[in-house]
């Protein structure tokens, strides 16, 4: 597998996204990502640290140049709960639970952003304003509670599928109702 491709394909993803999303400083970008999908395995079958790495390497520069929150989901044998800087754990108000991610439990992107975080919490909810699912790691549950879905270029890292989503505000009102052109924070 090819780690350079990997890091263009995330790359290429996170700033297709961050394009639709229109998201701001300050804002939460959510990944679940399966590095064993990503190298052709089943999902928690391979994990990669490579991929996991390589990915890292092409979302979280862009991201920090945007002052955008990256956040991690780990699997399932965590709860799918995530990993997130301490500075945005408090920015939002957010309960920090005590675990350390793994890459057999919490997976091996997880473990990446924990291991390269200035000071990595962990968080059982979030409500993030667009995300990364890379790999069928079901992202839904740390969106805020309107996803749209975006297509990208792109629909695949490695071999893993990508499915991507940003947020906006729900319609609330009737008939009279009137909002504003164009809202899709």
């Amino acid at each position: 597998m090819d780690m350079h491709m990997i890091k263009a394909q995330a790359e290429t993803a996170v700033r297709e996204l961050l394009a639709a999303a229109k998201l701001r400083r300050g804002d939460i970008f959510v990944v679940g990502c399966s590095s064993s999908e990503v190298v052709g395995e089943r999902i928690g079958k391979g994990s990669s640290a490579e991929a996991a790495h390589a990915i890292y390497e092409g979302i979280a520069p862009v991201l920090a140049e945007e002052g955008i929150y990256l956040a991690a989901q780990c699997c399932e044998h965590l709860n799918r709960a995530l990993i997130i800087e301490r500075a945005c754990a408090e920015a939002y108000g957010l309960e920090i639970v005590c675990v350390k991610p793994q890459p057999h439990a919490g997976g091996s992107f997880a473990t990446t952003v924990y291991e390269n975080a200035n000071d990595p919490v962990a968080v059982e909810h979030i409500r993030a304003h667009a995300g990364l699912d890379i790999g069928g790691t079901l992202i839904g549950m740390h969106l805020r509670d309107v996803a749209v879905p975006v297509r990208l270029s792109l629909c695949r890292i490695g071999e893993a599928g990508l499915l991507c989503a940003r947020t906006r505000p729900k319609f609330i009102g009737g008939m009279r109702a009137h909002y504003p052109d164009g809202e899709t924070r």
